[in-house]
């Protein structure tokens, strides 16, 4: 009864803000505190349920936002003759100088190993270059004002979302192979690493996805407002209920979204739900509580971590996928740790690390948050200097000073949540 009241405290909240301020701020809340509660799932099955530490989210979620622009977006016409088949060709010589580097050192012994290797290295690398930087200078030549990139494969955009997971699985096996089996820490320097080299990649490989220009119209999977208040009978029904045309179009549009987000919320949580309570969940706590006693066991620990750390990664893809679908635009400048780290470790551990309904519900309560607390700040700060001169020094600071109230007051929120509920709102049973 308590999990319930507190899930319907969340659903109150958003429905108070409804009712006295706006039902499209109200749905927006949702929607996104929806897409948070599954980056919150992702990241608590790698701490939850293994205790990996995966500071690098961000990353994870820029992976998972490129899939909508490489899946449903049209191609650019003349890209791909231009210098798309030649960057396909740097990206397989690339790839082969690397495993046959690999192979080398595998085979080879001695001096002839390094030599070998360094050779295979230096000259892939000069080769990879002079294949693509032309192919990139000619693709990005192409209307570059509104394109200068390859474009997508103009498939539905429903199809991005799991192609997003796919995207950030493959990022986690590389990092999981690398850093996985070595000391915990050796794992959160490595995700925070790549997480940082993934988004400065999109922000500058204009080719890829217009770097810092932004990818705009994104196909959705849902009508656009504007057909909606060109449809007579949707005119019409929005009249019988009083409702005028673009408020109706933009709330119902926001309604379709949600259903989509809740759809998938609940398919993620029955899955993890079954997961956490099978055998295999039992052992992975078991490898997080003592490691040493379950490799004593015959347990492969580094593979189930490898298993774990990619799972957990997919959902936070998958996510990131939903986020761009969601906004019909891709803005690599937006992607920030602060954002898409930090504030997500806020959510699983308010919430209550170990426990997937604990993570639903501190996704969704640190986001209504996040959204509320900065028009409160500004409100509180009017209030606090309503009696103050104009022009005060004081007044001026006080005022610039709320737009950290944001910070501040998830700062409070986490200290309070592990002074007095060190185990989260909803903890692990």
């Amino acid at each position: 009864m308590r999990n319930i009241a507190l899930f319907a405290a969340v659903g109150l909240l958003v429905a108070v803000e409804g009712f006295t301020g706006s039902w499209n701020t109200a749905l927006g809340i949702l929607n996104m505190g929806l897409i948070s509660a599954i980056l919150a799932l992702g990241v608590n099955m790698q701490w939850g349920y293994a205790g990996l530490f995966n500071v690098g989210v961000v990353g994870f979620v820029a992976l998972g936002g490129l899939a909508p622009v490489l899946i449903s977006t049209p191609p650019v016409e003349g890209a791909m003759a231009a210098g798309g088949w030649r960057i396909l060709l740097a990206m397989i010589v690339g790839i082969a100088s690397i495993g046959l580097a690999i192979a080398i050192n595998r085979r080879a012994a001695g001096r002839l190993r390094v030599l070998g290797i360094l050779a295979v290295l230096i000259g892939g690398f000069f080769v990879y270059r002079a294949i693509f930087d032309p192919a990139v200078a000619a693709v990005e030549a192409i209307n570059p004002a509104r394109e200068g990139n390859l474009g997508g494969l103009g498939l539905p955009v429903l199809l991005a979302w799991p192609v997003g997971g796919l995207f950030a699985a493959a990022a986690a096996w590389v990092i999981g192979k690398t850093a996985l089996g070595l000391r915990s820490d050796y794992l959160a320097i490595a995700t925070l690493g790549i997480g940082e080299i993934i988004i400065a990649v999109m922000k500058n490989e204009d080719w890829l996805a217009r770097g810092v220009k932004n990818v705009v119209n994104i196909p959705r999977p849902v009508p656009y407002e504007v057909e909606l208040q060109a449809d007579p009978g949707f005119v019409e029904r929005a009249a019988g209920f009083g409702i005028d045309p673009v408020t109706a179009s933009t709330v119902f549009v926001k309604l379709l979204y949600a259903g989509l987000f809740l759809a998938v919320l609940l398919a993620l949580i029955w899955l993890s739900e079954k997961a956490l309570n099978s055998p295999w969940g039992r052992m992975m706590r078991a490898i997080r509580d003592n490691e040493v006693a379950a490799e004593a066991m015959g347990k492969n620990v580094t593979a189930r971590h490898l298993q774990i750390f990619i799972l957990g990664s997919a959902v936070c893809g998958m996510a990131g996928a939903m986020i761009v679908t969601l906004d019909s635009q891709l803005t690599p400048g937006t992607y920030n740790p602060l954002r898409f780290t930090f504030l997500i470790w806020v959510m699983v551990i308010v919430g209550g690390s170990g426990n997937n309904w604990g993570a639903v519900l501190g996704g969704m309560l640190i986001w209504y948050l996040w959204i509320k607390v900065e028009p409160w700040g500004n409100a509180l700060m009017d209030l606090v200097t309503s009696g103050m001169a104009d022009g005060s020094a004081l007044k001026a600071h006080l005022q610039a000073s709320a737009a950290h109230m944001r910070l501040m007051t998830m700062g409070i929120v986490l200290l309070l949540v592990l002074r007095f509920a060190p185990r989260g709102l909803i903890p692990e049973k």
